[in-house]
């Protein structure tokens, strides 16, 4: 399209050449007073980000080659082969705890409150009487965290110390779970758990079968049966697999424990022997071998593995009386503003009213009894301990210290006949159900430490 001026376009043309210079000027003092005002947070922002992207950029995981019994001919670094469960380090322990505390209204509302008697106009008793309390209850909170915190160390650490013998030129090795590398050939026996993803080669069994149990890993109770590589389970010796030269080609690391693809090829042989894997072959981590014993190369290690990659972080579980009580500190802190407000109110907002205010709410902050808090959280740890030493449930291990009392409102509770009913009936009874339908069990409270089921309906 034409360019279309008016005439005044072209009479003012002259006097433009004059308005330039300062356009320019005022132009430069646009950008300086941005720069100064405005500026310096972008900047500050932009940079910020570009670190967060850094620190939390993941790696881009990719296929791999694993050749069987050399773990050095791995490309690339893989991870740990570690479990690790801890919420906190040495260095977040602190402000992790005092961040989950202080987001309730209620401990926020303590922390205010006793942080007012530093100032020397709101001062209306001793510091102690304020301080004393809040402590107690952030003391009691990260000894509970604290313990809680070193017995899931102490969990990892069994897990990753348990000993598993590892087949090499020289024999076997006993080495440690957390020692297990990419390409490691591993002896897994009965009833033992399997340390990392693996592909299975060989089994005690001449059918080149065995089973194992997925309980830890899909809750479904029945075996799974694995099949061995046809190429390896012929072998005649278990110290021929160091004879051949062999390798598994196997697809990035991902999520889906139903599936697997990869290639197992052995290149010494005329021809060379192709061979395609699937999840038959496959031995995923946190399951245990329930017949025979089996040998397989480690492909995932740490959280490269199925069962890790399908683990949320863990995070700090908050019941519903937690909820409850934040919820009814809320309503009688409105009821403690507004009878302050009465209060000033009948005063005739004389002099400094807001500082009679503020004092106000100091005097009748005893409504909200911080008492309360640290009988909760004290009878919780003794909640928690008991069911640990109760004799009518032998075992039990309370992982999370914060909810035990969440036991006491289980009403109902969904399931299928292979998880929890096999536990509460025998298996004859519920024989005629099919294998994905639904049952509701109908729990009743927790009386004498056992769970009491009235009706089942399916």
């Amino acid at each position: 399209m034409p360019l279309m001026m008016s005439e005044e376009g072209f009479e003012n043309e002259e006097s433009d050449y004059h308005t330039l210079p300062r356009a320019r000027i005022m132009q430069r003092k646009r950008g300086l007073e941005w720069f100064v005002c405005d500026g310096w947070k972008f900047l500050c922002t932009s940079c910020c980000d570009w670190l967060v992207n850094i620190c939390q950029r993941k790696k881009e995981l990719k296929a791999r080659t694993v050749w069987l019994g050399c773990p050095e001919k791995c490309e690339e670094k893989h991870p740990r082969n570690s479990i690790k469960n801890q919420k906190y380090n040495v260095f977040t322990f602190i402000p992790g705890v005092l961040y989950e505390q202080f987001k309730f209204f209620l401990n926020l509302y303590f922390l205010v409150i006793s942080c007012s008697q530093f100032v020397p106009a709101l001062k209306i008793g001793y510091l102690y009487t304020y301080w004393a309390p809040l402590g107690f209850v952030l003391a009691v909170t990260m000894t509970r965290e604290a313990i809680d915190e070193f017995r899931r160390f102490q969990r990892d650490k069994e897990v990753n110390s348990q000993l598993y013998s590892k087949l090499t030129v020289r024999g076997k090795v006993q080495v440690k779970s957390s020692d297990i590398q990419v390409g490691d050939l591993i002896i897994v026996e009965k009833n033992q758990r399997i340390p990392s993803d693996m592909v299975f080669l060989r089994t005690s069994d001449k059918a080149g079968s065995c089973f194992i149990r997925t309980d830890q890993l899909d809750g479904e109770t029945d075996w799974k049966l694995k099949v061995a590589v046809s190429c390896t389970q012929r072998l005649p010796a278990l110290g021929d697999l160091f004879s051949i030269s062999a390798y598994v080609y196997a697809q990035k690391p991902q999520m889906d424990i139903h599936s697997f693809e990869g290639t197992f090829t052995r290149e010494d042989s005329d021809p060379p022997v192709h061979e395609s894997l699937s999840i038959e072959n496959t031995l995923w981590a946190s399951t245990v071998v329930a017949s025979g014993t089996v040998i397989g190369v480690v492909i995932y290690t740490g959280k490269e593995t199925r069962s890790v990659m399908n683990t949320s972080n863990p995070k700090n579980k908050v019941g519903l009386l937690d909820l409850e009580l934040n919820r009814l500190t809320k309503a009688l802190f409105l009821a403690l503003v507004a009878l302050s407000v009465v209060m000033v109110t009948l005063q005739g907002f004389v002099g400094p009213w807001y500082r009679n205010l503020f004092r106000f709410l100091l005097l009748f902050s005893y409504i909200i009894p911080i008492s309360l808090r640290v009988n909760l959280d004290m009878g919780k740890a003794v909640y928690g301990w008991m069911m640990m030493k109760d004799e009518n449930i032998p075992g039990t291990v309370v992982r999370t210290s914060t909810i035990p009392e969440e036991l006491g409102r289980l009403v109902y509770l969904l399931t299928d006949k292979t998880v929890l009913l096999p536990l509460l009936f025998p298996k004859e009874m519920f024989a005629h159900l099919h294998q994905k339908t639904y049952v509701r069990v109908f729990m009743v409270e927790w009386t004498n430490k056992l769970w009491n089921v009235l009706t089942v309906e399916h």
